[in-house]
């Protein structure tokens, strides 16, 4: 198990599929995507149209009528989360992987990326709407690394290894860069550069464990307020007294409202996390 063979075994991967390609033409570089159009890409890759209906009406989101239709999801929901959602699907499509390596199961694995996304949107939307639009996204699919890794993982002989060291560890970044020269987040971004993702996600994503690396002001950004919510909601931490506070040091290094941001955070744990059984 290396970094070298990780990355063949992305660059293996088949093309995504023609429906979510054309999403993909409709999102580059647009900050308004045209409704109509992306409904009727939806609508084209029926497999598509049920899965992201799928994920709407899970128990996460809890809604009391069942939402029936694409052009639902997206007034609901907006284009920018309807995106995370199809790129979500579309990585776990390809890539189908026991995420128990990391000590959470798949249904806790994909609560965990709802919590990431929902309190990214929760905590900085107040602050800067933009960078949220962009950013919401790209927190629902940044831990798509961990599914190239426990894949991998699952094939070798370091799965009983990999599983206590990485509960045991302090920082799941250096363990992970110990064993294998790499982490899931920068993973993660090799995945997005295979798929021809947005460039800029692909950026965000390589620097996010290695941000000494980054050069532009606007990634370095990006990086800070991801590394907030990655701090605050993980495969080892979600919401903790412990990963709260943690998170805190980041947003005052930030020059940002501490107090705001904790307001947030408890806000989602009073009403997601008691619904779940992550603790």
């Amino acid at each position: 198990m290396t970094y070298e063979s990780l990355v063949e075994n992305i660059e293996s991967l088949p093309p995504l599929s023609n429906a979510i390609f054309l999403i993909q033409q409709l999102y580059a570089g647009n900050d308004d995507v045209d409704m109509h159009k992306l409904i009727s890409i939806i609508e084209s890759d029926a497999i598509l149209t049920a899965n992201i209906l799928k994920i709407i009406n899970s128990s996460y989101y809890g809604f009391y009528a069942r939402i029936t239709s694409v052009s639902q999801a997206v007034n609901l929901f907006g284009s920018r989360k309807i995106y995370g959602f199809i790129i979500s699907y579309a990585i776990q499509e390809k890539i189908k992987a026991d995420t128990t390596v990391f000590g959470v199961n798949s249904s806790q694995f994909n609560i965990i990326c709802h919590l990431q996304s929902s309190l990214l949107k929760e905590w900085y939307s107040e602050i800067d709407e933009r960078k949220t639009r962009f950013l919401t996204p790209l927190a629902f699919i940044m831990e798509s690394g961990k599914l190239v890794l426990a894949k991998e993982i699952a094939k070798s002989n370091y799965t009983s290894e990999f599983k206590h060291g990485y509960k045991e560890c302090e920082d799941t970044a250096e363990y992970e860069k110990s064993l294998l020269d790499t982490t899931s987040y920068y993973l993660s971004g090799v995945l997005f550069e295979h798929w021809k993702l947005d460039n800029d996600y692909v950026k965000v994503l390589k620097g996010l464990d290695y941000k000494e690396q980054v050069k532009s002001l606007k990634i370095q950004n990006y990086i800070d307020i991801l590394n907030v919510v990655k701090t605050t909601i993980n495969t080892k931490e979600v919401l903790s007294k412990n990963s709260v506070l943690k998170a805190c040091k980041i947003v005052k290094a930030m020059g940002l409202d501490t107090n705001q941001f904790i307001k947030k955070a408890l806000f989602l744990k009073q009403n997601y996390i008691a619904n779940t059984r992550i603790r």
